[in-house]
């Protein structure tokens, strides 16, 4: 039988995908084989990627966008943000004979289905989520506006850009850093809640800031794009004008350039998706060292007489007053802050079953906060939603789908690596509504259920969706969702009701409750056709995208 394909999202987000055997099901046996050798047991998390949530009339799509906001991947190197559930549309009576969660090896019985034909990964990667999204939207203007810059510089009507090429490639390179810094987009969560979680703000200026703040990644791109085309043409223009530099610079300058060139080469999608973490690498170490060396490049600069091809020792005067000094030193700020905040902390880790563990952290956390954790953190992080009270700790709920969230179940590690300044991310967002409806299917749940334990200026309503509560995510999660009204909470077990079409379910509810919005927090598949069906009915809906 041929093994499922895993796909992953980002960012941490980004993603993967890698072909890996299933570890639950037991091969299906030849034809000639005995009646009762051709069964098989489908556990409560089987994450087969053959499974499906809603009905097999919506075309599947094979891509796993990311989630920028909670990397709710259970790994991000997996970067799976919830099990997938089992597909829907395998027949009225399996459907009977799979509530059991060990079901008989006699009522297990069926015909293998041929496998299903998928369609081309970069077709999917560039188009799975429309052509017009808020995040292709945002690439384009920006690459638009850097060309638009670049062609009147070259025709020599924007004389400013064509003798300060380099500046605008490192005005670039500081948009980028701040799109992706998680300090300074924590400020800016804070702030949009503050200012437009009001009753009386319009709901579209809510939903267009909350579609802008969650698709930044597309200004991300394409000022890394922009960086790399403005220091090109800054290079042609040196070479031209060689006599009036020096070879140290153009040396630095070329490196540079190189370095930006592998950074984007390796976030090219398909490439990203299928070695995810030689992206992550080459874009930590890469990055790293062209920090370093734009700091030469301005030294270097800076400091060069062209007229006695000379170096000048007196630079603390020249310095303040660029525009390229200042420019670099708030790109180090940021990139450095981060790093700032590791520690080593003691964590105490249970697993309820083999399917998922529970982490937990000293200190209370807001609600809609992330975090990151890491064994090595000069080698990988991983995304967590958080869940807390907001008083004395925080946990994280992380499925075991990847080779570091196994090991926290098989060997759990009495300290882990942590980033002490959370994140915000699309979850921050809910205390902007007024009256909002949550959807989550399996480990997804960890990021709202905050909501549920602390004041929240919102009316939420959280829609949980998942197999074996107890078994898989244990008596405690359990309990939080429990003893809460039943308008408010909704948990359905497909282990005890069956499988529901999840979209129609999100619909039914979120009119029911009177949501502004709705948020979902699915697998890719499921998070998009929930997000469809959602505004389908006119109802504003988020969910996951790729490089949130």
């Amino acid at each position: 039988m041929q093994s499922p394909v895993r796909f992953s999202s980002c960012r941490g987000v980004a993603f993967e995908i890698k072909p890996h055997a299933d570890p639950f099901a037991i091969a299906v046996p030849a034809q000639n084989e005995s009646r009762s050798s051709s069964k098989r047991f489908w556990f409560p998390w089987y994450q087969g990627s053959s499974s499906k949530v809603f009905p097999s009339s919506i075309q599947r799509s094979v891509s796993r966008p990311s989630s920028h906001f909670c990397d709710l991947d259970l790994d991000e190197d997996e970067n799976e943000e919830d099990i997938i559930l089992e597909r829907l549309e395998e027949g009225e009576d399996e459907e009977k004979e799979e509530k059991p969660i060990f079901p008989s090896a006699s009522k297990r019985e069926q015909t293998p289905k041929p496998a299903r034909k998928q369609g081309s990964r970069l077709s999917i990667i560039l188009l799975d989520q429309g052509l017009f999204t808020v995040y292709k939207r945002l690439f384009v203007v920006c690459l638009t506006l850097n060309i638009t810059g670049l062609v009147l510089a070259a025709t020599g009507h924007f004389p400013y850009a064509r003798n300060r090429a380099a500046l605008f490639s490192m005005a670039n390179i500081l948009a980028l850093t701040l799109c992706r810094s998680e300090a300074f987009l924590r400020i800016v969560f804070w702030i949009v809640v503050k200012v437009l979680g009001r009753s009386w703000i319009p709901l579209p200026i809510k939903t267009a800031t909350t579609s802008l703040l969650q698709s930044l990644g597309g200004i991300h791109s394409s000022c890394g794009i922009s960086s790399v085309a403005w220091l090109i043409y800054a290079l042609v223009l040196t070479l031209k004008d060689r006599e009036n530099t020096s070879p140290e610079i153009i040396g630095v300058a070329s490196s540079i350039l190189s370095l930006l060139c592998l950074s984007c080469l390796a976030a090219f999608p398909l490439v990203r998706h299928l070695h995810h973490n030689v992206f992550e690498r080459i874009h930590r170490f890469a990055g790293w060292t062209a920090l370093f060396l734009l700091w030469a490049f301005i030294i270097l600069t800076i400091s060069y007489d062209p007229i006695t091809k000379s170096y000048s020792k007196d630079l603390g005067s020249r310095l303040i007053k660029r525009q390229e000094f200042w420019f670099t030193v708030a790109i180090t700020i940021l990139i450095i802050i981060p790093w700032l905040t590791v520690r080593r902390v003691p964590v105490k880790i249970s697993a309820p079953s083999g399917h998922a563990s529970i982490i937990k952290f000293e200190g209370g956390v807001k609600a809609g906060i992330l975090g990151r954790i890491s064994p090595s953190p000069f080698s990988e992080w991983h995304a967590f939603g958080i869940i807390s009270e907001g008083k004395n700790e925080h946990m994280m709920l992380a499925g075991a789908v990847g080779d570091f969230t196994k090991s926290l179940v098989s060997n759990p590690p009495s300290h882990l690596w942590v980033r002490q300044v959370h994140f915000a991310g699309l979850p921050y967002l809910v205390n902007m509504y007024d009256r909002i409806l949550l959807v989550a299917t399996g480990s997804g749940i960890c990021v709202f259920l905050s909501f549920l334990l602390q004041p929240c200026s919102a009316n939420v309503c959280v829609l949980w969706v998942a197999k074996g509560i107890e078994q898989n995510f244990g008596k405690e999660i359990k309990e939080m969702m429990s003893g809460h009204p039943k308008d408010k909470v909704i948990v359905h077990d497909t282990a005890v009701l069956g499988r529901p079409n999840v979209s129609q379910m999100s619909v039914d509810v979120a009119k029911k409750w009177g949501a502004e919005v709705v948020i979902v927090t699915s697998n890719p598949e499921g998070s998009r056709d929930v997000v469809n069906a959602c505004k389908g009915a006119g109802i504003p809906a988020f969910g996951p995208i790729w490089d949130s």
